[in-house]
């Protein structure tokens, strides 16, 4: 019995994830992965929340920006990394949500093959359009829209974007016909909205703070399922016409599947406090939006009901991949 006791406790030990069965997590630097380039949203919170990290873990946070293929480079990376703590990536609504629904051939899955950390922060998408458009609410746009079915157009920042499947879903709960103009990026998308060559543009809050203060654009709501605390005044699209709306931007932590529970639930609740510090607060707030630092379980039900959601829309529409 002695000897099978022992036998027993050298394979737990030989089974035991490597951070645990050498000492206390985290024994060396942790790579953070970004699938996207430096200077955007997911790389500013992946910095400035890995700063605070290593202070947290007494070991260094080296980001690793592994930008392509919209996101889908540094997620597979991420998804094949050993499941040890030491490979993390700073996911999006893109990268983990839309992306099973664009793509009908990745080499891996979102949902069997990460494991959620913790939502880092939320942002509402906006629904703006030139202030020349006899329309001062979303159910009078929607008026406008139904009245001459094909005249009007939206643009967004390219296929597949967020704004891409955000309008999409406009379109399908609204019932109207608009047809979409796909640009680069978001400031050319907005350009022309602001010029009159489209008329509505659905993306993320910041990029349009500043033409919505200065008039060029009309800003009709949120669409969040409650209002932002950065446009207070802005009634969600839920409460102005189209029940139960939601589209939320957001960024968050994950690691590949089979990292031990332990190490998912320090990480959640380091980085659960690190985006309450004034600091980091202020940076969210700059990008957006507002901090979260939800559970691993909260964090995956969202993940969850995001793919869910834009299958659907891709479906409906028929968005694949160009």
């Amino acid at each position: 019995m002695r000897l099978a006791a022992a036998i027993l406790a050298a394979t737990c030990a030989l089974l035991a994830p490597p951070s645990f069965a050498q000492g206390a997590y985290p024994q060396k630097p942790i790579r953070l992965i970004v699938p996207s380039p430096p200077g955007d949203g997911s790389d500013l919170m992946a910095r400035a929340i890995g700063d605070k990290l290593t202070q947290a873990l007494g070991q260094p946070i080296v980001v690793d920006n592994r930008q392509g293929a919209g996101g889908r480079v540094g997620t597979e990376a991420a998804a094949k990394a050993a499941p040890d703590g030491y490979t993390l990536i700073m996911g999006n609504a893109g990268s983990h949500g839309i992306n099973a629904a664009l793509y009908r051939d990745l080499p891996y899955d979102i949902e069997r093959d990460f494991v959620a950390i913790t939502q880092v922060m939320r942002a509402p998408n906006v629904l703006v359009i030139n202030p020349s458009l006899p329309a001062k609410s979303v159910a009078e746009f929607i008026a406008l829209l139904k009245g001459s079915p094909g005249k009007y157009s939206y643009g967004s920042g390219g296929n597949g974007s967020s704004a891409h499947f955000t309008a999409e879903l406009f379109k399908s709960m609204a019932g109207v016909d608009i047809a979409h103009i796909p640009y680069k990026g978001a400031t050319p998308a907005l350009t022309d909205v602001i010029g009159g060559q489209v008329a509505m543009f659905m993306g993320n809050l910041p990029p349009a703070m500043g033409h919505i203060k200065a008039g060029r654009v009309r800003a009709l709501a949120v669409t969040t399922a409650q209002r932002s605390s950065l446009v207070p005044d802005l009634p969600t699209i839920a409460e102005a016409g189209l029940p139960g709306f939601e589209t939320v931007a957001w960024f968050g932590l994950f690691a590949p599947a089979g990292t031990a529970p332990e190490i998912v639930v320090r990480l959640r609740d380091e980085v659960a406090k690190i985006v309450q510090q004034p600091d980091i607060r202020e940076r969210i707030v700059t990008l957006g939006g507002e901090p979260v630092g939800n559970t691993p379980a909260e964090f995956a039900a969202i993940v969850r009901g995001d793919v869910a959601k834009w299958k659907g829309v891709a479906k409906a529409a028929n968005i694949v991949a160009d």
